[in-house]
């Protein structure tokens, strides 16, 4: 369930930008003491297994003009149906 919250005095006047810039700013300094912010276990879990695979010697590693040209060549293959 949401929680309700009261926006700050001025907030619903402020242009879309702004208002992103705000919660990122926010964001920001909720984040600012990465200890203080709860991470699931699954989530921890998930990342202790990437990190593993990352380093195994069996990783698969592919550059970023590789990965490019494949995206590429999906969204071509999206757009020529």
């Amino acid at each position: 369930m949401p929680t309700q919250i009261t926006t700050p005095p001025g907030f619903d006047d402020l242009p879309l930008e702004e208002k992103i810039a705000y919660v990122q700013a926010l964001w920001d300094l909720i984040a600012s003491d990465a200890d203080a912010v709860p991470v699931p276990g699954w989530q921890q879990a998930l990342i202790e297994q990437r990190l593993a695979e990352a380093r195994s010697d069996t990783a698969v590693v592919r550059g970023w003009p590789e990965v490019q040209a494949e995206l590429r060549s999906r969204l071509l293959a999206v757009h020529a149906r």
